[in-house]
């Protein structure tokens, strides 16, 4: 390209930011993000498992077009016109034109984002429909089903029906998938997810791959989490992830697994709300992934998931917990570790560890599966999402991280784990607070982990010294977090919304002395942008 060249491409993108209204700080905004390659080793496979891991991925393509469709529709064409550059680069991190570090604030344009997304109508607000629903009790099950879209006359529209276009090409990669799979029981399963991405019930095939033993290559492939729906907290958004196992790495969680039934009798709870989790299959996965799509790809970079999060599934057979390990690597050694040095006591720093943050991240996982499988309200069952709403997200994330140091450190007093390494994994957590709550409380983990700084602060658990940086007192972790678990169990179980929600508005504030503190570490990343070997995009 000229000079001649660039210059005029540079005035055309400047008239059209000028035109778009695009946030004049694009550039500060992208570094952010370190640019992480993640390398694939295509020479370890077989012709077979290659063509196996194409149609994979492909089928992911197709579920990245609906979830921008779920997300922000709009930006589609916006997207798709723009040449490569800092705009569509950040416009792809975000997977709208709403900056997720900066609760979620439109960087193009001064459109608010809806609360609801595309996934109900823009005029609907939380109380017209808890009205309407109660007006109209007959409809109240299709209204808050977690695969519905909802009109502007609360007509409801199933996912299978509204995304039939991108999801049969879907299902047909995964048929394609199955039939160059040597593993049976997993080619049964693509068959089955691929039957359930056409009528919405994924309780079959959830039961078939929670079931699958240790297989080298598995999906994760379905409508699962609610982080785009801040109006009910119950809509779903579509998320995809290739999997291929880490053989090495998994081996060394399968001590785990035989404690999980044990912890949950555990819990400070009533044995009525912590149903027994003996019998369940507890399957936990290290794999790499080479390809992610939907709400596993934008904004916040998943390093591990516990699925599928049906309530019946976990009380029939339990759950699987997956750990991203090239992603986890790319967050500990980019973000974590060099926040924790900046921010603090330097004793304490040189404690937080890369192991240790990943048995912090497996309790994490392991205790979504612990706990409550439902509300109770008035004797009835209630789905915890339902009763909660919009908090539930940051709520459910909540509890995950204080009852698995809960549990940790039951673990720790049996003898399960090293009771030398107690600190160690309390250092870790607390490094892996400062890079969590740099998302902002507009993102669900930003926004638990910033009440659970503030907890533990409140209980001295957590202090500041003269010199600015932060400082765990080890002795008052334990007796703090048995208390926050004992409060966030007890409101999932009672599925008390008002509760949740004075809590977290008690707690969710970013003090200003953390908030200069962070400020300050600009030249470190809030998060890692995976670039990957295959062509990314949406249609």
């Amino acid at each position: 390209m000229t000079n001649v060249q660039s210059r005029a491409m540079f005035h055309a993108l400047a008239l059209f930011a000028l035109a778009m209204n695009v946030a004049p700080d694009l550039e500060q905004r992208l570094a952010r993000y370190k640019p992480v390659e993640m390398t694939f080793a295509a020479e370890r496979f077989t012709p077979r498992e290659r063509r196996l891991i194409d149609e994979l991925i492909a089928a992911c393509r197709d579920l990245e077009s609906i979830y921008w469709r779920q997300n922000s529709p709009e930006d589609i064409p916006i997207y798709k016109s723009l040449p490569a550059g800092p705009l569509k680069r950040f416009l792809w991190i975000n997977g709208s034109r709403y900056d997720q570090v900066d609760e979620n604030k439109p960087f193009i344009g001064s459109t608010p984002m809806p609360p609801g997304r595309a996934l109900y109508a823009r005029s609907l607000t939380r109380d017209a429909i808890e009205a309407w629903v109660k007006a109209h009790p007959s409809r109240k099950k299709a209204i808050y089903d977690e695969r519905t879209l909802v009109d502007a006359n609360m007509k409801t529209t199933p996912y299978h029906v509204k995304y039939r276009q991108w999801l049969e090409p879907a299902a047909r990669h995964l048929r394609n998938a199955a039939g160059f799979s040597d593993d049976k029981a997993f080619a049964e399963f693509l068959r089955m997810r691929a039957q359930a991405l056409l009528d919405d019930n994924y309780y079959p095939s959830d039961l078939a791959w929670v079931k699958l033993k240790d297989p080298k290559f598995d999906i994760i492939f379905a409508p699962y989490e609610t982080y785009l729906d801040d109006l009910l907290g119950v809509k779903t958004s579509y998320g995809a992830a290739v999997l291929i196992r880490n053989e090495e790495e998994s081996r060394k969680l399968a001590a785990f697994q035989k404690y999980v039934p044990d912890i949950q009798d555990a819990l400070p709870l009533p044995a009525e709300d912590r149903p027994s989790k003996k019998g369940h299959e507890t399957p936990m996965e290290v794999m790499d992934t080479p390809f992610r799509a939907g709400d596993l790809r934008h904004g916040y970079q998943a390093v591990a998931d516990n699925l599928p999060n049906d309530p019946r599934i976990h009380e029939k057979v339990g759950s699987k917990k997956i750990f991203f390990k090239n992603y986890m690597d790319a967050r500990v050694d980019y973000v974590i570790l060099p926040l924790g040095k900046r921010m603090m006591r330097a004793d304490q720093a040189t404690q937080a560890s890369a192991e240790g943050y990943l048995t912090v991240v497996l309790m994490h996982e392991i205790s979504h599966g612990l706990g409550p499988s439902f509300a109770r309200r008035n004797g009835q069952q209630v789905d915890i999402r339902e009763a909660i709403g919009p908090a539930f997200s940051g709520l459910e994330e909540a509890k995950a991280d204080v009852t698995g140091m809960y549990a940790l450190k039951w673990l720790v007093d049996r003898g399960a784990l090293p009771k030398e390494r107690l600190e160690e994994y309390y250092a870790s957590y607390v490094a892996g607070i400062f890079r969590t709550v740099r998302f902002g409380t507009g993102e669900a983990h930003g926004r638990a982990e910033m009440m659970e700084f503030n907890f533990l602060s409140e209980r001295g658990a957590i202090t500041r010294d003269s010199s600015g940086r932060y400082a765990v007192d080890y002795g008052k972790m334990p007796e703090a977090f048995a208390a926050l678990a004992k409060e966030l169990l007890e409101i999932e179980a009672t599925g008390d919304r008002a509760r949740a929600e004075a809590w977290f508005a008690r707690y969710d504030k970013m003090p200003s002395d953390l908030h200069a503190a962070l400020d300050a570490q600009k030249d470190i990343p809030v998060d890692f942008d995976p670039l990957v070997p295959f062509r990314e995009g949406v249609e």
